[in-house]
């Protein structure tokens, strides 16, 4: 049996953050992450709704990048204190996704972290609070999904969490939270959107239900993410929402190892933090070469290049079509190759190598991989993204 589940209200367009007026609730706590909303004037905004709404209103501010655990739990504390029955969450995906955390040990004080990172085994939400997400980037579609990921920074790990229960019951997603985009993240969370929407489709848990909406935004993604990056504000507002029908896919379909990956290097490494988006654009060509030796995995690769024009008389003309193209679009948005051209050291590369693999093979993305992975083949395509080798087994 299978589940097809998005939030309950979906509002979108300009002014649609106007429809923060017509939610029922007597509190309502407001989760946002640096200080941009408050800059745009979002935050005003947001809050003069809540407050026309009805609400007794209190802000949680200054949630970091990649959010931390001890984020999440503070939050949650702020939430008991206050007693929400409304958890407005705003920004890009790292405030939404730390709420989402938040939100569950608010209702249940007592659940660990523990237990919630074992997938789909979250306590029955919505005992206390509804959940309406506002994004204001246009990649992570964290808005309409059953997922947040969380960073243990003792540990350089980062933690995907996965349940429906944390589907928001509404998303909000209007394009002017995304005109003011500085262009590298414009170009990291827009090939986020293009992974997800090609780890969806072919992932062993594709749908009926999953992919037109995985096809749709690649073709939104490939025909609009260009002129974005060149700040054309009506292919802005296109890339919100392909990114949104990206999240719808992937949040039932599930994801794969490009995810995996990026989710065990991004706090790996000294050098610095490689941006979600960054690390998946890295990895996207060298995983579709490891998955397209998988026949099944090769037929959807090639549908998703005959569907968006790409050439290529063979399955492996069109996949070979698809990987020059994502190699196009990270050359253009000067997007790195390799680990190496990033920065990462190449000695602090291979002492980690071995328990990345191990860690990567273990998340929770792995398992809707197309094809399997042994954590020595893992090992072997890390080097090959650290090197621009070819991946040949």
């Amino acid at each position: 049996m299978g589940r097809f589940t998005l939030p309950r209200d979906l509002y979108y367009g300009k002014d649609s953050l106007e429809n923060l007026k017509n939610i029922d609730g007597k509190k309502a706590i407001v989760v946002s992450g640096g200080s941009s909303m408050r800059r745009g004037g979002f935050l005003d905004k947001v809050e003069a709704y809540l407050k026309e709404a009805g609400m007794e209103v209190q802000l949680f501010e200054g949630v970091e990048p990649d959010p931390s655990v001890e984020t999440v739990m503070k939050g949650a504390k702020a939430m008991t204190d206050f007693q929400p029955d409304v958890i407005v969450a705003i920004g890009g995906g790292s405030p939404i996704d730390a709420a989402k955390a938040m939100w569950a040990f608010y209702e249940y004080p007592e659940v660990t972290f523990e237990q919630l990172c074992t997938p789909f085994s979250f306590p029955k939400l919505r005992q206390k609070a509804k959940f309406v997400a506002i994004p204001s980037t246009s990649g992570t579609a964290t808005e309409v999904t059953a997922f947040s990921v969380i960073t243990d920074y003792a540990k350089g790990i980062k933690y995907p969490l996965a349940d429906f229960e944390i589907t928001p019951d509404v998303a909000i997603v209007d394009p002017q939270l995304v005109e003011s985009l500085p262009i590298k993240q414009v170009a990291y969370t827009g090939m986020d959107a293009l992974t997800h929407a090609i780890e969806a489709y072919v992932s062993t848990l594709n749908s009926p239900f999953t992919d037109p909406l995985a096809i749709k935004a690649i073709e939104m993604v490939l025909d609009y993410l260009p002129q974005s990056y060149k700040c054309d504000m009506d292919a802005r507002e296109q890339m919100h929402y392909a990114q949104c029908l990206a999240g719808q896919a992937f949040s039932n379909a599930l994801l794969g190892i490009v995810h995996s990956m990026a989710h065990k290097t991004g706090a790996a490494f000294s050098t610095g933090h490689i941006p979600h988006g960054c690390a998946n654009a890295i990895y996207l060509p060298y995983v579709i070469k490891y998955n397209a030796h998988e026949p099944e995995a090769m037929h959807r690769y090639a549908d998703i290049a005959r569907r968006v024009g790409l050439g290529g008389t063979s399955e492996k003309a069109q996949v070979n079509a698809l990987i020059a193209k994502i190699e196009e679009f990270n050359r253009a948005m000067n997007i790195p190759k390799t680990l190496q051209e990033f920065g990462v050291k190449e000695d602090e590369f291979k002492e980690k190598l071995s328990s990345i693999a191990e860690l990567a093979v273990g998340d929770a993305c792995t398992g809707s991989n197309p094809r399997s992975i042994t954590p020595e083949q893992m090992e072997k395509l890390f080097t090959c993204t650290y090197y621009g080798t070819e991946v040949d087994f």
